[in-house]
């Protein structure tokens, strides 16, 4: 399964510039839909995305897409 590290990006980014963000920033600064966004964040939600939206994430956070988001083998992934 692909697991998507938003919320450690997030975090990572809130600490850098010593402020808070939002979904909404991210969904405006972006174009990648706030709901969409949501789903990224819950590990349980299998999402589909478009690599239009994978580039927009990479490019506000200024990650790899490896950074964005990782494979996790399904034996794995069924134990967490």
């Amino acid at each position: 399964m692909i697991r998507f590290r938003l919320k450690e990006l997030i975090a990572d980014k809130e600490f850098k510039e010593q402020r808070k963000i939002t979904l909404t920033e991210i969904a405006e600064s972006t174009g990648v839909n706030r709901t969409s966004l949501s789903k990224m964040q819950n590990p349980a939600t299998r999402h589909s995305t478009t690599t239009n939206a994978i580039d927009s994430l990479c490019e506000y956070f200024g990650c790899e897409v490896g950074e964005l988001m990782i494979y996790i083998p399904e034996q794995k992934a069924k134990a967490e």
